[in-house]
């Protein structure tokens, strides 16, 4: 098999797709921790580091709580200037080799201007932007104020990211210093450049704009999706609003919100009760080429569907005894979701579920466009290569240095990208093998189950062929 650059709107594309991952951190490694220090880079042949150095503390006002009404709610730090990408739009790179009939999107060379992968360290409360090419880490970001805990990460087809804190709120962060607001007027964009030096919460000027969400204790937000709609005709795009959901256990209440992309102001409301799931409630989360929004919750399901035009929600229950974790969708738009021993997909045409056997403790999990699912895996530790078109297992490569892989991403040229928790690292898979790419150390407990990278919400607007 050949690796397929991934078929991805605008010159810059980035990371984050939201996938169910496992908050209680409950599962044990099977390897040793390969931890090798902030912002280190490891090559198949070679060592590269990046800038080193502690985390800059900060602190801030606490989280908002209590439940949210009507569209004018605040927002705090600075409001997206960049406006709206409607009137012809940004142009969009379809990779080195172009899908059919869509040649006149490149760029030149063909190659996009950038890609970022977005990892949450968790217990640090921080953000990392990783560039997907260099393995380098280019900035580190407070995830919000008080004592951050971000676990999902989703990127929009312009590269910029929305960060979910599961003790209270949501953030966008762009991934050019071009969109960034010049809040303090000194003429310049004060900015993280990497790992070593993490700006003070609400003085770092990529941050556009930060959203306070209720939190229960360990039930606060976790699935969040970026909308996103392209047309191959023109090649332009926009992806102006994002999904983003919570558990309120007391009430029983799965809550979902669509926000403004460029305000964080919530737009439209959503919520489903009783919530049929168990404990950590909706969990994981994507986007359809319809906007709709796609939901799974925790350990028992449900599965539902949010329409993007009416509202409307459609549940399924999930397939009897299954134990699900990992979300995702594929370039049809059909979910897969993972957990325990088995994998299983839905059929969208037919809704009913198909459900397969393989490994033993499966976790995150996202599709790429050459047709394959990839999910993590604790024991053995590694990654399991799925063809999606018969749900027939097909590799499992188990990673040197893995520990305890949590979050799967495919970038712009179609390597597999593993976040793992345990190993305080990320692993660039190539698929085809598949053999390690190169190791990016230096993360604190990386926690991020969703599409870190944009590669997932890019298949389902813009699929091949």
């Amino acid at each position: 098999m050949s690796r397929l650059p991934i078929s991805c709107p605008l010159l810059t594309i980035t990371a984050a797709l939201t996938l169910a991952c496992g908050d209680d951190g409950n599962t044990s490694a099977s390897a040793a921790s390969t931890s090798q220090g902030p912002g280190t880079v490891t090559l198949t042949n070679g060592t590269t580091p990046t800038t080193g150095g502690s985390q800059t503390d900060s602190s801030g006002a606490p989280t908002g709580s209590g439940s949210q009404s009507g569209t004018g709610d605040s927002t705090t730090m600075a409001v997206d200037s960049t406006g709206s990408s409607s009137g012809g739009g940004p142009k969009f790179d379809l990779g080195v080799t172009p899908d059919a009939g869509q040649g006149g999107c490149g760029d030149g060379d063909g190659k996009p201007k950038f890609s970022y992968i977005w990892i949450s360290n968790s217990p640090e409360g921080t953000v990392s932007k990783v560039n997907t090419f260099t393995g380098v880490e280019e900035g580190r970001y407070r995830a919000g104020p008080g004592v951050p805990d971000p676990s999902r990460t989703s990127v929009n087809l312009l590269g910029d990211a929305a960060v979910v804190d599961r003790n209270g709120g949501i953030m966008k962060v762009a991934a050019e210093t071009k969109n960034c607001v010049d809040l303090n007027a000194n003429g310049m964009i004060d900015t993280s450049s990497g790992p070593g030096n993490v700006l003070a919460w609400g003085s770092d000027e990529c941050v556009l704009w930060h959203k306070p969400l209720p939190s229960n204790s360990n039930r606060g937000p976790r699935p969040v999706a970026w909308e996103g709609f392209y047309d191959p005709k023109t090649c332009t795009g926009t992806s102006d609003r994002v999904w983003v959901g919570h558990f309120d256990q007391s009430l029983d209440i799965g809550h979902f919100y669509r926000l403004d992309g460029k305000t964080g102001a919530t737009l439209d409301m959503v919520d489903v009760s009783p919530w049929s799931g168990q404990s950590f409630g909706p969990y994981g989360g994507a986007v359809n080429k319809d906007g709709d929004f796609w939901v799974l919750g925790w350990n028992t399901g449900p599965l539902i569907r949010i329409d993007a035009e009416t509202l409307q929600v459609d549940q399924w229950p999930t397939p009897p005894g299954a134990f699900v974790y990992g979300f995702g969708l594929d370039k049809n738009g059909d979910p897969w979701a993972a957990g325990s021993s088995q994998y299983h997909h839905f059929s969208v045409q037919t809704q009913t579920w198909q459900t397969f056997t393989s490994g033993s403790s499966m976790r995150g999990l996202q599709a790429d466009i050459a047709g394959n699912i990839w999910i993590a895996e604790d024991f053995p530790c590694g990654v399991h290569q799925v063809d999606a078109a018969t749900g027939n297992h097909l590799n499992l490569f188990q990673i040197p240095g893995c520990s305890q892989p949590v979050g799967i991403s495919i970038d712009v040229e179609g390597f597999v990208w593993v976040v793992d928790q345990g190993a305080n690292a990320a692993f660039k898979v190539d698929p085809v093998g598949p053999s390690l790419a190169l190791t990016v150390g230096g993360l604190v407990g990386p926690y991020t189950y969703s599409d870190m990278t944009g590669a997932g919400l890019n298949l389902v607007v813009n699929p091949p062929g």
